[in-house]
């Protein structure tokens, strides 16, 4: 009779981008395991009949429960995140301890039960407005401008403590702006293309913070999925971290724009003024990432549109 498999734990995995990977490991064969509270993950985003599948509801922030979950797996992709500069900047006390205490819990009990090998979403934010109007690498000055930020670079340090004192493997991808089916565009940290399309959906006003001259750069999920599947399997890890995109500026107009080709038009668009700590320009020198990895050719912002909305 063969062993059971080591399952590999995603916090956060019920989840826009958690459970977009729990849905490939399971393909590839893998036994998960998902810790999440369902603040902002779904039930529904996971398949709960799997017999390879388990779900643990619970906060990373509870560090018993956190030992509980990580005791025989065979890796850890750290997901979970209160996902919202806002609320960090509304309530930095309760973000602290999903965002950062959550991954210093994460990490103790990977050094108890002995799992090297941890993925981690970074974030873009941690650059704050450094590097404007040009790639940002990964060298770049680190300017945190909100405590989502300061919990992500906090979380970085942390990870690297444990790679040199403990012998964890952590790589660390600090995303862009990553986009596609499963962002919930009732949640108010949801993406600004979930929000848009929801609303040229159902001919609502859309309302932009700022003029809409700020540029991010989108990354679809399915690329990034991939790309953490080729983390999880690498020998060894890239040390240090590796900035997710591709080297490309959207605006908020540009994806207006393309939003109201594929519906034909657009409801009132308004333009208010902008949120505390938003940043306006945003795009990642992507070298060490194709230096380091072998990432799909990029999804393009209309076929990722397409996808999002049911229409191919």
């Amino acid at each position: 009779m063969s062993e059971p498999l080591s399952p590999i734990l995603v916090t956060g995995g019920a989840g826009f981008i958690g459970s977009h990977l729990v849905d490939a490991l399971l393909a590839q064969g893998h036994a998960v395991r998902v810790l999440d509270n369902l603040s902002m993950g779904k039930r529904d985003n996971l398949p709960l009949d799997h017999p390879r599948l388990q779900l643990i509801e619970g906060d990373v922030a509870d560090a018993t429960l956190v030992l509980q979950a990580v005791a025989g797996c065979s890796a850890v992709v750290h997901l979970a995140a209160v996902a919202s500069v806002q609320a960090s900047v509304d309530d930095p006390v309760s973000t602290h301890q999903s965002n950062f205490v959550g991954t210093l819990n994460v990490c103790e009990a990977m050094r108890q039960h002995g799992v090297r090998r941890v993925l981690f979403a970074s974030s873009a934010a941690i650059y704050g407005n450094n590097g404007e109007g040009q790639a940002i690498d990964e060298a770049t000055a680190k300017a945190p401008l909100t405590p989502y930020a300061a919990d992500k670079l906090a979380s970085e340090h942390y990870l690297d403590f444990y790679r040199r004192q403990h012998g964890l493997e952590p790589a660390i991808f600090r995303f862009f702006n990553i986009f596609g089916p499963r962002q919930d565009p009732s949640s108010p940290y949801s993406g600004v293309i979930s929000i848009f399309t929801t609303r040229a959906q159902q001919g609502l006003p859309i309302s932009v913070f700022g003029d809409g001259e700020q540029t991010r750069d989108f990354f679809y999920i399915a690329d990034l999925v991939e790309l953490l599947l080729q983390a999880l399997a690498a020998p060894q890890v890239v040390e240090g971290a590796v900035n997710v995109g591709w080297n490309q500026s959207v605006s908020l107009n540009q994806l207006l724009g393309e939003i109201g080709s594929l519906f034909g038009g657009l409801p009132a668009v308004s333009y208010a003024p902008p949120r505390p700590g938003d940043i306006r320009h945003s795009r990642a020198n992507n070298q060490r990432l194709l230096e380091c990895y072998r990432p799909p050719s990029p999804t393009s912002i209309r076929f990722g549109l397409q996808q999002l909305l049911g229409l191919s």
